[in-house]
């Protein structure tokens, strides 16, 4: 096996990740400078301005699977790049906020069909033994390109640019999505993908190089089966479980309010006693914390298990949500509520930041992978834009504490589907976890 090659193709299309999270997020330092220069309405700003790169995430997340099936993995990945590429440099420069939300939505576009192809790639290269962690590098890049997008922001604000100092946080994403676009052209086709069309001497060649302990032969008579059932559908009554599992580990995933807490970080702090200026250095905490923890469920995903890391997330979910809703129903102030969030953003790392991509990308056939994928993408994305949108009605209706509390029921639940439905997937070959997860 050649480590080296597998490594280094992993680590490149993985970095389809880092600009996922670095586009997510550097918007962030052009927020108010947006709208002061356009002298918009909160309501127009925060749905055209902002959330513009979001809708086109669901977008692409929803369609993503029909250019990674029809061209391919590779072809996708580097029409991401280009992406990428369009979305910096346009919203860079654009001067009204019509052009900015559109090349922005392109921005989204890019990330919503990366969380189909990237993790798609690598699972289809990696041996059973390594794809774990191989394709947890996705979000692991993630995390580490929001920490990049902060500090990006950071350094470009205390350049005194002006009035492009906003432009020039937007364009700088350019270099980064450049250097990507370049590095994935010299990656090889996914195997498994050429197999699907056929091309099975390129497929064989590939697999070669980075897992040639792999049994060619079954894989070509799982591929020709594959290819015969191409035009399947995924909504077919075998495919019940994998669909299922798919969409609920999704939801779970955003019902445990994740995604709802790093938009409103800040403002949760607030609210929990502490002054702005250390309610904001707590919200960079929680990225470190983020980041190290991501990188601890990386390197045990492959030893421990998914289950595993679940029921750790679980647990930690269900007592640190848990301890939050205690501490807003008894107003305890200062640090104590950031620390308890720490614990939070820690069990999600190691559990369902971990595992979610990879998990998904293991259990559906190789001829319905994309799509399976666009599945638990669509899924995760819709009620990441739908749930921190109620965040700030819900904190004025029924209030903090019992909006933690309904996260908490969620994750009591999410240890529950752990135990009862979630198989483990450490190990076991694609095409073997095909034959146990589709009835026939």
């Amino acid at each position: 096996m050649n480590q080296s090659k597998l490594m280094l193709w992993s680590i490149t299309v993985a970095l389809a990740g880092f600009l996922f999270g670095f586009d997510t997020v550097v918007i962030s330092g052009a927020d108010k400078a947006l709208q002061e220069m356009w002298n918009s309405t909160p309501l127009f700003h925060g749905l055209v301005v902002m959330s513009s790169a979001l809708w086109g995430t669901v977008v692409g997340a929803l369609f993503g699977s029909i250019p990674t099936d029809r061209i391919g993995r590779k072809k996708t990945l580097i029409g991401i790049g280009v992406l990428y590429v369009v979305s910096a440099i346009g919203s860079a420069v654009v001067s009204d906020p019509y052009s900015f939300a559109f090349f922005r939505f392109i921005g989204g576009l890019g990330v919503g069909a990366s969380t189909i192809a990237a993790p798609a790639y690598v699972t289809e290269i990696a041996p059973a033994e390594k794809r774990g962690r191989l394709v947890a590098m996705y979000q692991f890049n993630i995390v580490f390109g929001i920490l990049m997008a902060y500090l990006s922001n950071f350094l470009i604000a205390n350049l005194d640019l002006g009035a492009n100092t906003w432009r020039w946080m937007l364009g700088i994403e350019a270099l980064p999505a450049i250097v990507y676009t370049l590095m994935v052209m010299v990656v090889p086709m996914s195997p498994r993908w050429l197999m699907m069309k056929g091309r099975y001497e390129e497929a064989k060649a590939v697999l070669q190089q980075v897992n040639p302990d792999a049994k060619l032969d079954d894989l070509i008579v799982a591929a020709k089966h594959d290819s015969e059932q191409k035009r399947e559908s995924l909504w077919l009554k075998k495919y019940r479980k994998p669909v299922l599992l798919a969409f609920l580990i999704a939801f779970f995933n955003q019902v445990s309010g994740i995604n709802a807490f790093l938009y409103y970080a800040p403002r949760i702090f607030e609210i929990a006693g502490l002054e702005q200026s250390a309610a904001l250095l707590s919200s960079v905490g929680i990225g470190v914390i983020n980041l190290i923890f991501t990188f601890v469920g990386l390197s045990l995903i492959d030893k421990f298990g998914r289950r595993q890391l679940m029921y750790i997330g679980s647990f930690g979910y269900i007592v640190s949500l848990g301890l939050v809703s205690l501490a807003f129903f008894l107003e305890w102030k200062g640090m104590v509520v950031p620390l308890f969030f720490f614990l939070f953003i820690a069990a999600h790392a190691i559990g369902q930041g971990t595992v979610i991509w990879v998990f998904i990308s293991e259990i559906f056939p190789n001829h319905l992978r994309a799509q399976g994928q666009a599945l638990g993408s669509s899924t995760h994305w819709w009620l990441a834009a739908a749930i921190p949108a109620a965040i700030p009605f819900l904190f004025d209706s029924i209030g903090a504490a019992w909006v933690f509390v309904c996260f908490t029921v969620m994750m009591v639940v999410q240890l529950f589907f752990v135990m009862v439905m979630m198989p483990e997937t450490k190990g076991v070959s694609l095409e073997e976890l095909s034959k146990s997860l589709i009835k026939e």
